[in-house]
């Protein structure tokens, strides 16, 4: 199957990537950690700025935006996923199955990746809020507040949102309607 992607010149783009067999490999803290030395190692050398961003144990959906003039976000990728892979396998951590070895891959990530191109101001608004929303959304927290690797508490700092942003309240408790 042929992807066809859509690449525009200082674009703003959401992705979603996705690790192999939806392993959970950003459950240790180390490996986000790793994720972010990626991140800086690559737009070091590539610029690009994120807007918003989720790291889930098996999944993360960011948000860039690209400089005037650069349409690449494949390399960008590329460079991300190819250094976190090379230095989480430095640590012994990463196993290869037989179709992977053929194809010179690892165990890591999803072969490919998803993106969308960010439209207009409501777009990047209902993107950022999904992003933000993700960590309650799949059960990891009640408050955003908690989860501490998404950009949500940089918006809240910057006073784009309150605290309390989408929280799940109990409405129901018992035998007793909650206030």
């Amino acid at each position: 199957m042929k992807y066809r992607r859509v690449y525009i010149r200082g674009g703003t783009y959401f992705f979603t990537l996705v690790t192999y067999e939806r392993q959970p490999l950003f459950q240790p803290k180390e490996s986000i950690d790793l994720l972010f030395d990626a991140l800086q190692y690559t737009t070091t050398r590539l610029p690009f700025e994120i807007v918003a961003y989720v790291i889930l144990p098996d999944h993360m959906h960011l948000i860039w935006t690209l400089p005037e003039g650069s349409d690449d976000y494949s390399t960008r990728w590329r460079l991300i996923k190819s250094y976190f892979t090379r230095h989480y396998k430095q640590k012994g951590r990463a196993g290869v199955s037989e179709s992977r070895k053929k194809k010179m891959e690892q165990d890591i990530w999803q072969r490919r990746f998803w993106e969308h191109l960010i439209r207009d101001t409501i777009d990047l608004s209902r993107h950022v809020e999904y992003i933000h929303y993700n960590a309650i959304k799949h059960g990891y927290v009640n408050s955003l507040m908690e989860w501490e690797h998404s950009s949500f508490i940089q918006y809240v700092r910057d006073g784009l949102y309150p605290p309390n942003w989408g929280e799940i309240t109990p409405v129901w408790s018992g035998t007793q309607f909650m206030e």
